[in-house]
């Protein structure tokens, strides 16, 4: 099982990196996966195709203005463990990779870095689980939101609608393949979700053109979610897995 998520959104900016992507595939996202407790690690690029219905919901979004925060979003490292603890005994932040030459040096390439643990709250499979055994790395796409809550009570009500109210839908949802809420361990934000799809087609015709569509004119409760979190910088992130790669 994979209860324990690590996540670090990040920039590059423009130009070759080629290297870098080198050594983050065959050298350090596999020394995670390889690590005692851990269950996969993966790495995702942001900005994947979305439709105009998402752009309305994104602008509806209230935004953090933290400056000690970090604002990348053009790429997105994840790596699950089996709980939320694993990550941090021994701790990632100290791994021993980190200090080596190289990585230093390719580690400095980031910018903009924020970085959160998580620890599964709620999940619930899709129809399309059958494309990711139990435990394994997320699915080809990703959309995954990281926020807080205006005020203490809406932490109640946000957490009723997602098990009320967004789970039940996705375990429905015609492209996705499962959905996790995480809670906040460490790092800015206090609730992240994960919905996990087969492509970046069956995302649009799922999740925003029939799900969110419906929302939109019926759901109340999904406008009064929109006004009460406050997102990080380009939550959510909506992005096509670049390793391991896709078949």
């Amino acid at each position: 099982m994979d209860n324990g998520i690590w996540a670090t959104w990040y920039d590059l900016g423009d130009g070759d990196h080629s290297d870098y992507f080198g050594w983050l595939n065959e050298d350090y996202l596999p020394s995670l996966r390889s690590r005692p407790g851990y269950a996969w690690s993966a790495h995702y690029k942001g900005g994947a195709k979305e439709g105009t219905g998402m752009g309305d919901v994104r602008s509806r979004l209230g935004r953090m203005d933290d400056p000690s925060v970090g604002t990348g979003s053009q790429y997105l490292m994840l790596a699950g463990a089996v709980e939320c603890g694993t990550l941090v005994s021994p701790s990632v932040f100290n791994d021993d990779i980190k200090h080596s030459a190289e990585a230093r040096k390719m580690l400095a390439r980031r910018k903009g870095v924020r970085t959160c643990l998580f620890s599964v709250f709620a999940r619930v499979d899709g129809p399309e689980i059958g494309k990711r055994p139990v435990g394994t790395t997320p699915g080809p796409v990703i959309q995954m939101g990281s926020f807080r809550t205006r005020t203490l009570d809406d932490e109640y009500d946000v957490c009723a609608w997602y098990a009320q109210h967004r789970l039940p839908a996705i375990a429905n949802m015609e492209g996705c393949i499962a959905a996790r809420v995480m809670l906040g361990a460490a790092g800015w934000a206090k609730y992240s979700v994960m919905y996990e799809f087969t492509s970046v087609e069956a995302r649009q015709r799922g999740f925003e053109e029939k799900h969110e569509a419906l929302s939109a004119e019926e759901v109340p409760w999904t406008h009064r979610i929109h006004d009460y979190t406050v997102h990080a910088p380009g939550s959510p992130t909506v992005g096509t897995r670049l390793w391991p790669p896709v078949a």
